[in-house]
């Protein structure tokens, strides 16, 4: 296994750790942390691994940070969206 791999993986364990401990803020920091440290192990996964495997890792790391990902589309819906022209 290569150290993009292992990095993806210890970057899902880091979320599951992260996500039960208790938050104020409903886990917006830590989610903005593991976006940030999430995009380079990605981005290393997609040039070492391909697509496929890539691909396997971006959904893992969706279902994981399933609300920024629904915000952002809620977003970009308003933005892009038929009356969003304003």
């Amino acid at each position: 296994m290569t150290l993009s791999l292992i990095l993806a993986c210890v970057w899902g364990l880091a979320a599951t750790v992260a996500a039960m401990v208790p938050s104020r803020d409903d886990h917006w920091t830590r989610a903005y942390v593991l976006i940030a440290v999430g995009v380079p192990i990605l981005l290393a996964v997609f040039w070492q691994h391909g697509p496929v495997i890539g691909g396997l890792v971006l959904a893992g790391g969706l279902s994981v940070l399933r609300w920024p990902v629904i915000y952002l589309g809620r977003w970009l819906r308003r933005k892009l969206g038929p009356d969003g022209a304003r």
